[in-house]
Parts: structure tokens; sequence; C-alpha cells
């Protein structure tokens, strides 16, 4: 099995985020992915890590992909589904780029934690600098490769910043495990700077989160 994942990334044009989503799962960990597109994190974690790999994506296209490609990965809604889902089924839970999309932000992230033993959340920073820019100068919704849309045809219906993100694992009495800001080019911002650095410079956030009594050492500065 390789270890490698830079070098995967570097080679196969993988989304550069997916290698730090990667990179906070155990191999062999049994893994839920939620929103999963067409599979390709899942597929990065089945080759890379050996994890036991299930999937859950809204479009009927990503599934078929998903299924063509050889994961288990069923249509689903974030929203209504992971209800379902028993307590502790999977080691690991992801939502990737897809919790500003869901209608109920802080209902998906407790069941994600209670189904999960620990979740992992990547999400673009609606509080990067440059957007502050575009608001401020141009009077209009802004606009950047991880936040692509106009304001009239986006999927995205809850915008939120890093420090919004922090504030809302306190209000879940969740526990931030590790966590980093990107840039542009999926490289980490400043990795020990204070959050509201991050809140200003990263393009996205990602968190890997456990709930309280069963963290193993937290990283990260937020105040």
């Amino acid at each position: 099995m390789k270890t490698d994942l830079t070098m995967t990334v570097a080679s196969g044009g993988v989304r550069p985020d997916y290698l730090h989503v990667a990179g906070m799962i155990e191999p062999g960990s049994k893994v839920l992915d939620v929103g999963c597109g067409d599979g390709e994190l899942l597929k990065l974690l089945r080759d890379e890590k050996g994890v036991d790999g299930r999937g859950i994506e809204l479009s009927r296209e990503g599934v078929n992909d998903c299924v063509a490609a050889g994961l288990a990965v069923i249509q689903g809604d974030a929203d209504t589904d992971l209800a379902f889902y028993p307590d502790d089924s999977f080691d690991v839970v992801i939502l990737s780029q897809t919790i500003q999309a869901t209608r109920a932000p802080r209902v998906v992230l407790e069941h994600m934690l209670r189904i999960g033993r620990r979740a992992i959340v990547s999400f673009p920073n609606f509080g990067h600098w440059r957007l502050r820019m575009q608001l401020l100068t141009r009077g209009r919704m802004p606009a950047s490769e991880n936040l692509p849309y106009r304001w009239y045809d986006t999927p995205n219906i809850h915008f939120c910043t890093i420090r919004d993100f922090v504030d809302l694992v306190r209000e879940v009495d969740a526990v931030i495990e590790r966590s980093t800001a990107l840039d542009l080019g999926g490289r980490e911002v400043r990795v020990n700077a204070p959050w509201w650095f991050w809140n200003l410079f990263g393009e996205q956030g990602v968190f890997k989160l456990s709930r309280k009594g069963r963290a193993g050492g937290a990283e990260g500065s937020f105040g």
C-alpha cells in the first residue's frame, strides 16, 4: 500500500484539500463520505489508506460515477438520511465542501458526531480578505474559485467563516482534534497562527472533530 500521499497528489491531480483530509484518517478505518460527489476522495482513501469506505450522494450522476468506480455509494440527502444511521457506525464521517449547502448545518454536524467516532469537515471560508474586499468595493455578493457561483444560482445556502464554524463546534460541545486553514493552492496557512489570521487569509478550513471525552489531543489555536 502506498503511503506517500504528496506524491499521489502531485502525479494524479487529486484535489489538494483531499490530501489534508486523508492525512487525518488512520489506515483501515471505516469511513462514511457524506456528499461524496464522483467518489474521488473515497477512491483516494481506498487506494492509499485501505479504508472500508461508504458514501452518500444527492445527485444520481455522482452515484453512477461512484458505482462505476466500484465504490459502495447510495443516493441520499445529508439533511434527512443521516438520522437513520445507528450510533458509532463509523470510525470517521467526512463532509467535504458540503456543509454550506445543507439546510440545517448544526443538525448535520450533530448526526456526524453521533454516527462517527470522529468527524472531518472542510468548507470554503467566506471570511477571506478577498471576499471581504469584493463586498466592500463592488457592493456585490463575492465569488472565488472555492465559491464560484453567482448569488442567484448557488447551491450554497449557509455561507460561513472559519470563526463561525469554530463557534458552531463549541455550541455542539465537540472538540477540535486537528485543524488547518488552506490557501488557494491547498497549502497550509501558518500552522500555529491564531484563528483571526486563518479567518482572514485561509481560503478554506479543514477540521477533525470528536465528542467530548473521546478526544485524542487537540491541535490548533483559537481564541
